[in-house]
């Protein structure tokens, strides 16, 4: 159960193309923007989408095949834990930042209705 105590799972689709980074270190680091959607009915029976945009983070090699294999508009299942950063600007504010630090994912193929992992 200890896996569990922080754990997200979603599947969206890429809002922009991936931005891929490489550190001074050497490090490789993705930036990613999925769009996630609910739908419902409202009150008087009219259908609402709700979208809601998650940001995603991944290092090191899931970092490079994510940028290798995504692209804007692709469907992905990503497994993954929340994490919380700050930094300050060049304004000197402090900014708070959530998101999804990725150690999985796969994407989602819609022609062929079948999961294609890496």
């Amino acid at each position: 159960m200890n896996t569990l105590k922080n754990s997200v799972t979603l599947i969206g689709n890429l809002g922009k193309e991936v931005e891929l980074k490489e550190l001074a270190s050497g490090s490789k680091v993705a930036k990613i923007l999925i769009a996630t959607n609910d739908y419902y009915k409202n009150n008087k029976g009219e259908p609402v989408t709700d979208t809601q945009w998650h940001n995603l983070v991944a290092w090191g090699k899931t970092a490079e095949m994510m940028a290798e294999k995504l692209s804007k508009g692709s469907e992905v299942a990503i497994q993954g834990k929340l994490v919380h950063r700050s930094y300050e600007d060049k304004d000197g504010n402090m900014r708070y930042i959530s998101e999804v630090k990725v150690n999985e994912f796969m994407r989602v193929s819609r022609q062929e209705k079948e999961a294609v992992p890496f």
